[in-house]
């Protein structure tokens, strides 16, 4: 028989430190500023926070195989609620009453973890068994092996920590070995001193969780449900933050999460660090897009509208002005270099059957502010964000002419993105250019790659690796696309 052992006496390493946390970092600073107001004033916030805790409280279930939900009744119930008229006999694989059972432990338990951020409560065992205790509050078994090594099933024990081993097997029959029951409680309390002494170091919240996460599911410390509390625990560690709960999508669960926790069991975090990252970022864009003033009392309306035209008049002083106009000039800059950079390459690779050129208007250039204004517009609807407007931007026009007068365009820009004024997107969008079809005809070539959002509230230059990386995303896309056109 075949073992893995994926537990080691628990520790925190310095490969952790040296992990790439740009994706959740560049974005951050807008989103915070954003998240107070929006706090304060926006119903519309308080109902998206809703539906997080509710998909979370769905998904959660599914990747743990308790049961299948379809996908349709999966988004009602997420904007509707757990009622059960929503939900049909062939929607779920069990009894109705026994899925909004555990819908219910699951959503209990994520309002806990809010609740427990509020009051500001240290973590502990003795909350981390609380968890436990309510993400099974109605799971009566467990599955475990008797004598023989047959599968099976045995009294959960809620709210305490495991009594027997809890070894699984994988598809190609290796057994995976956790953390042994003597050495749980031991474990458990290590994890806790190091996660108190990464915050007292104020050593980057994703890093922190996604460490303590992985450590968790190495301890195993409950007979069942540790992949159910663990996400809860790590999504507190976010919360505290002022992130968001991290919620694993039934679609990504093999293909990233799983995949990822493995190379962190390898002693590679990166992955796992970067796919929680993105789910952060994913939550923080949808975020970004919601309205302050939801209410429907006019008087507070009036109220809200008074004290943000107050708020923007000190907001758009001199300085802050200023330092958003040297970003967006920064951002425009880097990614003119990073052009011109590509195509003199280009140039020494071709020969005269293909011509490659760049016109450029900077963010300053008031004059070329309508220009790609349709584009952005359509861009923006596809990837369902508000485009704003008002606010300057700037574009790269690449153009491509081949040797038998094919021509294509593609459009960078460097857009305002959401409601906060120090957040931006860089989109793009192909275009074939021919005289015989007419001006205002659409001829736009999907390349289908989402705009790379960041914030400009501070520093810009960390952010420029990033950037390069969603430019070259870009240029693959076009390129590849020209080449399947000849």
């Amino acid at each position: 028989m075949k073992t893995l052992r994926l537990w080691d006496f628990i520790a925190f390493s310095d490969n952790w430190l040296d992990c790439d946390t740009s994706t959740l970092d560049e974005i951050s600073p807008s989103w915070f500023d954003r998240r107070e107001t929006l706090q304060k004033n926006s119903q519309e916030y308080d109902d998206f926070i809703t539906k997080l805790k509710r998909r979370h409280a769905i998904e959660t279930g599914i990747i743990e195989r308790m049961y299948d939900l379809d996908k349709g009744v999966t988004e009602t119930l997420i904007n509707e609620g757990f009622l059960g008229a929503l939900i049909s006999h062939n929607d779920t694989n069990i009894p109705k009453q026994s899925l909004l059972n555990h819908l219910q432990d699951h959503l209990d338990a994520v309002d806990f973890i809010f609740d427990v951020v509020k009051e500001n409560r240290h973590l502990t065992k003795g909350f981390i068994c609380d968890l436990h205790y309510l993400v099974t509050r109605h799971q009566e078994f467990a599955e475990g092996r008797d004598q023989f090594g047959n599968k099976t099933k045995i009294p959960l024990i809620k709210g305490k920590f495991k009594e027997r081993e809890n070894n699984p097997t994988r598809e190609d029959g290796t057994v995976i070995l956790y953390c042994p029951p003597e050495h749980v409680d031991a474990e458990m309390d290590k994890l806790i001193v190091i996660y108190d002494e990464l915050t007292k170091k104020k050593v980057n919240p994703l890093i922190v969780a996604t460490w303590v996460h992985h450590a968790f599911t190495t301890i195993h410390p409950f007979q069942d449900g540790n992949g159910r509390v663990v996400r809860l625990i790590a999504s507190l560690i976010f919360i505290k933050n002022n992130y968001f709960p991290i919620t694993v999508l039934r679609e990504e669960a093999k293909v990233k999460y799983i995949e990822a926790l493995e190379l962190a069991d390898n002693g590679e975090p990166q992955k796992l660090i970067s796919y929680f990252a993105e789910i952060q970022k994913r939550n923080i864009e949808e975020a970004l897009n919601i309205k302050e003033v939801s209410s429907n009392s006019l008087v507070e309306v009036t109220n809200i509208f008074k004290l943000k035209l107050e708020t923007k008049q000190k907001e758009r002083k001199q300085k802050y002005e200023k330092q958003l106009s040297e970003r967006r000039m920064q951002v425009f800059n880097y990614c003119e270099r990073f052009l011109n950079e590509y195509i003199n390459k280009l140039q020494n690779d071709f020969d005269e059957n293909v011509k490659f050129s760049i016109i450029a208007s900077n963010p300053e250039e008031t004059e070329e502010q309508h220009y790609y204004y349709r584009q952005i517009v359509n861009y923006a609807k596809k990837h369902n964000y508000f485009f704003n407007r008002s606010l300057p931007k700037a574009y790269l026009k690449f153009k491509i002419e081949l040797f038998d007068n094919k021509k294509y365009e593609l459009g960078i820009t460097i857009h305002h993105y959401g409601y906060d004024d120090s957040v931006i997107a860089i989109g793009a969008f192909l275009e074939y250019k021919d005289i015989a079809i007419e001006d205002d005809k659409d001829t736009t070539i999907p390349l289908d790659i989402r705009p790379h959002v960041i914030s400009i509230k501070d520093d810009v230059e960390s952010k420029e690796k990033n950037i390069r990386i969603h430019l070259e995303n870009i240029l693959t896309a076009t390129i590849a696309q020209v080449a399947s056109e000849i």
